[in-house]
């Protein structure tokens, strides 16, 4: 296995999702094959977005989708540019025991966001 490389989720303002995700993560729209599907990247993993005109039942319980980090400074910069930015944090950078450190907000959309340097993870992709 080589890795979740790839999540999709609904959303109901697909466009909100969308500005959000290029112009605040800096992801890049791989393929849009019509109004209501997007597929984002960030250069190696895929990030579907999926308009849907309901309110999606919780029959799959998402906690947080996390974006993986190089460094701590990294986790401590992009924290910064998210509060210049408006991004609602809702817990503040913070380093565990394992070296990892990361912090948490919500998308535009009200998804909840982890940005996380996780050394483990960093080794495999470096």
């Amino acid at each position: 296995m080589l890795g979740l490389r790839h999540i999709a989720l609904f959303v109901q303002e697909l466009d909100t999702a969308i500005d959000f995700y290029t112009r605040i993560m800096d992801m890049k729209i791989e393929w849009q094959p019509d109004a209501d599907n997007v597929y984002l990247t960030n250069g190696g993993d895929v990030f579907a977005l999926h308009r849907v005109d309901y309110t999606p039942q919780a029959q799959q319980r998402l906690d947080h989708i996390g974006f993986v980090l190089d460094s701590v400074d990294a986790v401590d910069a992009w924290y910064e540019y998210f509060v210049k930015a408006g991004v609602r944090i809702t817990e503040a950078p913070k380093t565990h025991r394992d070296g990892s450190r990361g912090f948490y907000c919500l998308d535009a959309v009200g998804h909840l966001l982890e940005l996380i340097y996780h050394p483990p993870i960093v080794k495999l992709l470096t």
